[in-house]
């Protein structure tokens, strides 16, 4: 038996191991955007591969979903929602922004 062990894990309540840090997942990722009811369109391509992806923040919660299925079918891309953002493979912005701006938000072209 070692003598300098320490408890990882129990079956009891489980994982015993000390956190360190926020978790990757917990981190919000892109920039702080003010809250002032524009929709923000970026492209960013940072930490994927070298994969250019759009994405669109400043969009309520309960629009997401609907809003996501609707630029995915426009655009003939695939999706998901993100951490409060819907992120579209691939560089949409202009077809995503003109589609936005038919629906009534106000929208700017931010980002490279």
């Amino acid at each position: 038996m070692v003598s300098n062990s320490r408890l990882v894990y129990s079956t009891e309540t489980g994982d015993r191991r000390e956190k360190r840090g926020p978790a990757r997942s917990e981190a919000p990722r892109g920039p702080k955007l003010p809250d002032d009811g524009v929709v923000r369109i970026f492209r960013e391509k940072g930490g994927r591969g070298g994969k250019v992806v759009t994405v669109v923040r400043g969009l309520g919660a309960g629009d997401l979903k609907a809003v996501a299925t609707d630029l995915k079918r426009l655009c003939g891309t695939g999706g998901a929602v993100k951490d409060g953002a819907v992120e579209l493979q691939g560089d949409h912005r202009e077809k995503a922004a003109a589609r936005l701006e038919s629906q009534g938000y106000r929208v700017k072209l931010a980002g490279g």
